[in-house]
C-alpha cells in the first residue's frame, strides 16, 4: 500500500505532497518541507560517496530505498534531478514502474502546462485524480 507521495524539485524543494492513507500521520507544512530539504541532502551525499560509476552516468546513484521497522521510502530521480519519493508498507518491493509512471504524469500534467512554474508547487486537478488513479492501482 502506497501511503504518501512526495516530489522534490532539484533543489531540494517540495513541490508536491499527498497523503493516501489514514495510517500515516499528517506531516505539517513545515514538516514536508524539513523532510523534502533533509531527504534530498542525504540523497546527493549518498551520490557523492558511492563508489560506482565515478565518471559515467549519476542517475542511478544515491538512495533508491530507506528501510524502517513500519514503513519503506523509494526514490526515483529524474536526469534532470527532480525525485519522486513513495511512502509504503513494508510489503511493496519495488515501485521503480510506479514511480517512472509518475514522472510521465508530470511531465504531461505539470511541465506542459503553460502556466506551470518549474519551481512552483504542482497545482492541477487532473494530475491529482489521475495520481490518484495509479497509487490505487498499485
Amino acid at each position: 500500500m502506497i501511503h504518501a507521495v512526495f516530489i522534490i524539485n532539484r533543489s531540494g524543494g517540495l513541490i508536491y505532497n499527498r497523503n493516501y492513507s489514514s495510517q500515516l500521520a499528517q506531516l505539517t507544512s513545515n514538516e514536508a518541507l524539513i523532510f523534502a530539504g533533509t531527504f534530498h541532502g542525504i540523497h546527493a551525499l549518498a551520490a557523492r560517496i558511492s563508489p560506482a560509476l565515478k565518471g559515467g552516468a549519476t542517475r542511478d546513484l544515491g538512495i533508491q530505498t530507506i528501510d524502517t521497522k513500519n514503513f519503506r521510502l523509494h526514490c526515483f530521480q529524474t536526469p534532470t534531478g527532480i525525485k519522486f519519493i513513495a511512502a509504503t508498507d513494508l510489503l511493496q518491493v519495488s515501485l521503480a514502474d510506479m514511480l517512472t509512471s509518475v514522472y510521465r504524469l508530470y511531465c504531461d500534467y505539470a511541465l506542459k502546462n503553460p502556466f506551470y512554474n518549474l519551481e512552483m508547487p504542482i497545482r492541477s486537478d487532473m494530475f491529482d485524480a489521475l495520481l490518484l488513479k495509479l497509487v490505487q492501482a498499485a
